[in-house]
């Protein structure tokens, strides 16, 4: 498989492609929920909520982290999480927009 043009799409496309990407998977749906009923950042309890590995996990946070939709901050030894609002926000306004574009366009 060759590799993807992505300097040929718009910033946008490339943005809501990245989001879309953090979001493809039911792992990640899983810590966005979790995170998301927490009232502060997580540190390591993560791996507690969910019948995955630690390093399957890890790895499902550093999509998140590349998407911007989480935040990690280390705190002594271990990473805390949290939700970045302001990119929730913004991942939400680039979804719709996308979705009442092609809702717009059917037929």
């Amino acid at each position: 498989m060759g590799l993807s043009k992505t300097e040929e799409f718009t910033k946008t496309q490339n943005e809501i492609a990245l989001i879309a990407k953090a979001l493809g998977h039911p792992a990640r749906i899983a810590i966005l929920q979790y995170l998301s009923e927490q009232k502060s950042c997580v540190c390591g309890d993560i791996v507690e909520e969910l019948p995955l590995s630690q390093s399957t996990v890890s790895q499902h946070l550093k999509e998140l982290k590349k998407a911007g939709l989480i935040k990690g901050e280390i705190e002594g030894p271990s990473v805390c999480y949290c939700i970045d609002p302001k990119a929730l926000i913004k991942a939400k306004k680039l979804l719709g927009d996308l979705l009442h574009e092609v809702h717009e366009g059917c037929c």
